[in-house]
This record gives structure tokens, sequence and C-alpha cells, in this order.
């Protein structure tokens, strides 16, 4: 390498396309490729030396999204000698070759269980001038032990575990992303203390289904034991975690919830319908009482918690009267936000050759009637919190309209999605710390709150931010490749590296 191209590294981006489980892969993957010598570009940069796609496989417009956006920068590429276009995540891992078969100015596919082996297959790719595939059917190491960069200073994404044990029938994620792998308490809270020690104030637990966790390691207690465990880390003051399964949501896990202060009251409980019948026919292990149950047992013990959801519309053979029977559902349960989807068929799941496939028109005019249902519900319940106090984690990116406004946004313990007046503190606030105010007025999706703050924190997270500091989780350097001068020494691994 001559020493001009050692003075100028070569700079990445990456695409990421899907569910916080994607975001917190690319972390790892902006992680991996920093720690090789990459430098990340800006995101309005349409031409870095790396573009990185992160895909997923779970609606259909991801596919057209991605060949889409291949194809655009087919002529970028023709114009930059040695721009890379890698594509990696569960559509690679679903379409496999396929990829390079349609757009083959691709260089490197990668699946779920290697994102590890990027650095290697650009630079192999490089070398051989030929495309390099490199799809695995199960982990090669665990993502954790990776180095991650991190998006955010105040809040950091942790998984507990990956892959899934379920079969639902409209669901292609355990077949891209493997059987369900425990991660062990101790690593994961090692983990946790790392980004507390470097300012982080919330952790979001994640895995498929967070209820089974412990199962591969016998203990099916352990979800709840490792939350009262995050209840005991000085300095973690919220603690969230997605995606939990009803079938698996047990009481131990609402007492956990309700007894360890810095878990916040807010619960993700995936709905899918509110039909008997249509759950028997997603495998969906549940019924709608016993999921009205488990929310029923939440309220109990948590009043305030607000409680949000994932519903799908128009599966094969839904009737009219099941649709009605998920309204019901709805308007029972009292959800504070609802993540509604249009039933989408993709090949390799079992519901793809179901009979009773709905016509678009059909679909489609249950799912505006969904959300129509939902936003009055949200409306009405976000209303009530009206003149109430609420702390608010400031973010960065959540409200699109701050700048045109005056207002600074974040989020509150329960998840909401607060717009707020800075007040006497405009110019003090920073992303990551907290602010305390009272709620002026509520909207469907949000809360705005546009009297004087109550009090201002600042946090190490918000001091953080304001330096311009991304943390970063060091893992196992696994002997990978670097681009441009090599570390003068290479740093100490502490926390949960020490695997």
């Amino acid at each position: 390498m001559t020493t001009a191209a050692a003075s100028s590294p070569r700079t990445y981006q990456v695409r990421t396309y899907g569910c916080q489980m994607n975001v917190h892969d690319s972390e790892r993957i902006s992680g991996l490729l920093e720690q090789a010598g990459y430098v990340r570009t800006a995101e309005a940069d349409d031409n870095p030396d790396v573009m990185v796609f992160n895909t997923c496989a779970v609606r259909e417009n991801a596919d057209n999204r991605l060949y889409g956006n291949l194809g655009h920068l087919r002529p970028v590429k023709a114009r930059h000698p040695g721009m890379q276009i890698a594509v990696g995540g569960c559509l690679a891992q679903k379409d496999r070759g396929e990829i390079v078969r349609k757009a083959p100015w691709v260089d490197v596919v990668f699946g779920t269980h290697n994102i590890g082996s990027l650095p290697v297959l650009l630079e192999r790719a490089r070398h051989n001038a030929a495309a390099e595939v490199e799809i695995l059917e199960s982990l090669d190491v665990f993502p954790s032990t990776l180095p991650t960069r991190r998006e955010s200073t105040y809040a950091g994404w942790v998984s507990i575990s990956v892959g899934c044990n379920n079969t639902c029938t409209f669901c292609i994620v355990p077949a891209l992303r493997g059987k369900e792998k425990d991660r062990r308490p101790g690593d994961i809270l090692s983990e946790v203390r790392a980004l507390v020690d470097e300012g982080v104030l919330e952790v979001t637990l994640l895995g498929q289904n967070v209820n089974s966790y412990g199962t591969e390691f016998g203990d099916r207690l352990a979800f709840g034991k490792l939350l009262r465990a995050c209840g005991g880390i000085e300095g973690l003051e919220r603690v969230r975690f997605t995606s939990p399964h009803p079938k698996d949501f047990t009481d131990d896990v609402i007492a956990a919830m309700a007894e360890t202060p810095n878990v916040c009251p807010s619960l993700h409980m995936p709905l899918q319908s509110g039909s008997d019948d249509v759950l028997r026919a997603m495998r969906r292990s549940y019924r709608a009482d016993r999921y009205l149950g488990i929310i029923e047992k939440v309220r109990a013990a948590m009043p305030d918690a607000a409680i949000t959801t994932d519903i799908i519309v128009g599966f094969p053979g839904e009737t009219d009267a099941d649709f009605e029977r998920t309204l019901d559902v709805v308007r029972a349960a009292r959800f504070s936000s609802a993540f509604t989807f249009q039933y989408s068929k993709r090949p390799g799941t079992p519901a793809a050759t179901m009979d009773g496939q709905l016509p678009k028109q059909v679909v489609q005019e249950r799912y505006e009637r969904l959300i129509a249902c939902v936003e009055e519900i949200t409306w009405a319940e976000n209303r009530k919190l009206v003149g109430e106090p609420v702390e608010v984690l400031v973010a960065v990116g959540e409200g699109r309209k701050d700048e045109r406004t005056g207002r600074m946004s974040g989020r509150a313990r329960d998840g909401r999605l607060v717009h707020f007046a800075a007040g006497s503190y405009d110019g003090r606030i920073r992303p990551g710390d907290i602010v305390r105010t009272t709620v002026t007025y509520a909207a469907p999706h949000h809360l705005n709150a546009d009297g004087e703050p109550l009090a201002h924190r600042r946090t190490r997270a918000g001091d953080a931010a304001e330096a311009g500091r991304a943390p970063r989780t060091p893992g196992v350097l696994l002997g990978l490749p670097t681009i441009g001068a090599p570390a003068t020494a290479p740093a100490p691994t502490t926390g949960c590296t020490a695997h």
C-alpha cells in the first residue's frame, strides 16, 4: 500500500433497514470497520469507498428498496474506482447468491451469522477483483463479542439473545436468524456496566423473544432475574426491553418490572390479531383472553404503564368477524401506540401458500379502519396526561419539526415522545440531559410541553454529546485485517470483552 493511500483511510457508510436488532447489528458493522481502519463519512455523501446495506426481509418492500438503491449506486460506482458495495442482514441470508446475480456490481454478500467476516470479505474481494458471498447457517461468534460503534451517547442496545425458537407462520426470521442462542447473564451485565461507565443512561435489552431467555441454560426465570440485576447497576437510570412474547410472559417478569425502580413502565407486547382462529393459523400459542389477562396484570402492578403492540391486518383467511375481534381487543387493551402492518406474503413461510389470500382492497380498507381505531384510543390516552409532570430524556432526531417550532424532543419514562420548550434553559440543554416539564397538549402520537421546564439536570451522557463522543464497546479482535497505518498498540479489553 502506498504512503498516500495509508494517509487517506478508506471511508464507509452503513444504511440500515428493519428492526432494532438490525440497528444494533449496524453498530457492530461500524465498530468492525472502524477497528479495521475505515472512517465513517456523512450520510449526505453518496460515494463512500465502502457502502454497506444491512437489510431486512420481513416485508416485501424491503426487497424492492434494496434493489432500487443498488441500481442507483451502479453509475456512482462506475465513476468511483475502488468503491465497494456490501449487502448483509436478513435479506442477504435469504437471497444469498441471487443478489450478485441481480446486481453483479455488488462486491460482498454476508449473512446474519457472520457479521464479523465483513472486513476480511472486503479485502478478499478487492484482492481477487471478484464478488465474495459468504452465508453461514449458524453463528461463528456471538455478535456481542464484536466491537461496536454506538450511535447514541445516552441510550444503548444490549443483545441478550439472538435467534428464535417459535414457528409463526407469517415470519421468516427464525429461518434467517436461526435457533435462539442465549448470552450468559454475567456477560450481559458486564456490557451494560461498560455502557454506563461511558455515560449511557438507558439500555434496551434485545431479543427476538426476551421472555424465553434462559431456556438454553435451563433457567426459565432468568429474564426476571436479569431485570432485577439491572436495577443494581449504579448510574443506570432506565431499562427497557423488546420484544416479549405473550405465550412466555410470566408473573415473575411483571413483578420484576414493578419492583425494580429503573425498569421503565412501558411494555411492547405484540398482539398480531385479536381473533383466536387467526392466532391459531399464525401458530401464536396464546389466545385473546390470555393476552388481555397479561395486560390486566401489568396495569394492576403498574397503573401508569404504557403498552404498545404489533398488529397484522389481512392474514390469509381473516374474515370480517376476525377483524372485528381485533378491534375489540384494541379497544379493551387501550394501547398507547401500535405498529400496524398489512400482511405481506414472504416466500418460504407457511402463510405464503395458505388458502384465503385476501384482495388488496379488502386489506387496505381494514387497515385504514384499524389505524382510525388505534388513533382514537391513543389520542384519548394521551389527553389524560395533559397537566401532568413528565421526565424527559432529551434525544436527537426524535422531533423532525423541532428546528421550525423551537422545541426540543425526547422520551418520557413510559416511552412516549415529548416535544418541549426549553424556556429559560435555552442553549443549556444537551441530548442525554434530563428535563422535567409539564404536558400542555396531546396528539395521537406525541405530547407537547410548551411551558417553562420544572427542572433541568445535566448528565454525563450530555457531556459526551457536547464533546462529540460516541460510546464504543471494544470486542475480540478476531485477527481482522486493517486498512491504513497500523495502531501502535492494541487497545486493552475490559468488561464484557473478557469472555
